[in-house]
């Protein structure tokens, strides 16, 4: 099977993964005698929310991906860019596809009903995605772009919560 693109990217896929399957696994081995995770209700409840907070996940993903393919121009790997993009969503936050993956351990936690995952792992979860942008990224757009990224994100925040972006992100 060939993969065309980054070792960059397929390592951090690769992380999602596993916090997203780890995180679900040891979450409901210690759950599984827990009051909550064996309630009915509080799995209605939770999976309802968690549906919810997903969907609102995947579509900030997919639209801040339509958006970044703009950034695609010739033959490179794919999920990669090559150009700065700071138009459509790109002029409200530098991460609107992160923004929205921070979300997914949160609504994955919740669909599954876990308490531990929902409230440890998940918000670990959802802390080290954040280090990886502002450490990973962060630095990997600022010396491909250089200059002009830096000029960019003097102007637009990481994540903006403003109505009008958010509105923009998800709606």
């Amino acid at each position: 099977m060939n993969i065309n693109t980054s070792p960059s990217v397929i390592i951090r896929i690769l992380l999602w993964l596993v916090m997203l399957f780890g995180g679900a696994w040891y979450s409901i081995s210690k759950d599984i005698n827990h009051p909550y995770f064996q309630s009915m209700t509080f799995h209605l409840l939770t999976a309802l929310i968690g549906a919810i907070i997903i969907f609102f996940a995947f579509r900030a993903s997919a639209k801040g991906g339509k958006e970044l393919t703009k950034g695609r121009v010739g033959d490179i790997p794919r999920l990669e860019t090559n150009k700065l993009i700071t138009t459509g969503i790109y002029n409200c936050m530098r991460h609107p596809m992160l923004f929205g993956l921070t979300l997914l351990p949160l609504g994955w936690s919740l669909l599954l009903g876990s308490p531990t995952f929902i409230s440890i792992i998940a918000p670990l979860e959802i802390i080290f995605i954040i280090i990886m942008v502002v450490i990973f990224e962060e630095q990997e757009v600022k010396g491909k772009f250089g200059k002009a990224y830096k000029n960019y994100a003097n102007k637009v925040p990481m994540v903006s919560f403003e109505w009008k972006c958010l509105r923009s992100l998800f709606g």
